[in-house]
């Protein structure tokens, strides 16, 4: 990472980038942040179960409802929400998730959901018979709102985790912003140029010439020694790499290379043979969303922790969980206006889709709170 004038950012998403797990993959930041979530918040969980003396049992049981829960919700919120018609063109991609694709409102229905079968039903899976068992079974001093209510803290620091995750994947980006604290998402245009067989090195530096304020960069390019001649790498850069910075989506979001004219590039010879190119071209940094929401979503974890630590079992039933929509998914409507849209459809309508699914959270959330309020401190036991 370089900061000067704005942010460089390029990491690695894997974490032993060169390594062969084989069959398993290699293992990624975003990973083990996902998984960094669910730890953390078990902890906090057997934290509250402690202290309002339920049984330390069932958090393992609750843990399993809620992984299960975020995943199934997360992935089907982004099939139906974002892709419906890609997923029925190919349903057997809805079970590729390492391919990307989870949708936070997805996640939020298939965790209310879970919570609510946790606390009202009782479900048996075993190798003796009858192999699979349902029964309606209300938990003791468990119920929906009481569980959701600390629920939600956890929840909360699980989206740190996960928008952090983000980050270190350079997805989920926001919109250009002019500003020394904007971030320039490097990764893929030196994921793009890596594919190729010919290219031995790509690095990615801040250049302090062209225009101000255009954000002038220096890619470089160190081609390996094939015997290739000087002028058959100058038609690779003048063609290939001109197209590759100026008609490939994923890259122009990244790089604002002038389509009008010539690629502007150094051309060296080393003493080994091969050639290194380094292109003058310019920057597209970009608000870092993700990282604004990961610090959201810790502070509204803190907030939530600090107001059920108040008065603990006696929180009124709903206050917290409607809290919670309230702010994270307001926050999410007025991030939304930072981000740029996940799919081509949300360019054709008034709100991106974040923002349409937000806005029921947010009066659910008004309502829950509201009738919390009403209902004041709940019974000893419940």
């Amino acid at each position: 990472m370089e900061i000067l004038g704005y942010i460089l950012w390029s990491p690695v998403p894997e974490i032993f980038p060169n390594l062969d797990w084989g069959i398993v993959g290699n293992i990624r930041w975003y990973g083990l942040l996902f998984a960094m979530a669910f730890i953390v918040g078990q902890q906090i969980m057997s934290y509250i179960f402690r202290v309002e003396k339920r049984p330390d049992r069932d958090i393992e049981t609750l843990t399993i409802y809620i992984v299960v829960g975020t995943i199934i919700g997360a992935r089907l919120g982004h099939v139906l929400f974002y892709e419906p018609m890609r997923f029925l063109a190919d349903p057997i991609e809805i079970f590729m998730i390492q391919k990307g694709g989870l949708a936070s409102h997805g996640a939020a229905i298939g965790i209310i959901t879970s919570i609510y079968v946790y606390s009202n039903y009782f479900i048996k899976i075993g190798f003796s018979k009858p192999f699979f068992i349902v029964k309606r079974k209300k938990r003791a001093g468990q119920s929906f709102l009481w569980v959701i209510d600390r629920i939600v803290i956890v929840v909360a620091v699980g989206g740190c985790f996960i928008r952090m995750g983000n980050f270190l994947n350079s997805e989920i980006i926001g919109k250009p912003w002019d500003h020394n604290m904007a971030v320039f998402f490097a990764r893929d245009v030196i994921d793009q140029f890596e594919l190729d067989q010919n290219i031995e090195e790509v690095d990615i530096k801040k250049s302090q010439s062209g225009a101000s304020g255009a954000n002038p960069i220096e890619i470089s390019l160190k081609f390996k020694n094939n015997d290739y001649q000087e002028n058959q790498i100058k038609t690779y850069l003048d063609r290939n790499v001109k197209r590759i910075l100026t008609n490939y989506e994923h890259i122009s979001l990244h790089i604002n290379e002038p389509a009008d004219q010539p690629l502007n590039y150094t051309l060296t010879k080393s003493d080994d043979g091969s050639y290194l190119a380094v292109i003058s071209t310019y920057a597209i940094p970009r608000h870092a969303t993700q990282v604004y929401e990961a610090l959201t979503s810790l502070l509204l974890a803190f907030l939530l922790f600090w107001l059920w630590s108040l008065r603990k079992s006696q929180t009124p039933h709903g206050l917290l969980f409607g809290l919670f929509l309230i702010i994270l998914f307001g926050l999410r409507f007025f991030h939304e206006l930072f981000k740029e849209n996940q799919v081509d459809f949300e360019n054709t309508i008034p709100m991106n889709m974040g923002q349409w699914l937000s806005i029921p959270l947010v009066l659910i959330g008004i309502y829950v709170f509201l009738r919390a309020l009403q209902k004041g401190s709940p019974e000893e036991g419940n």
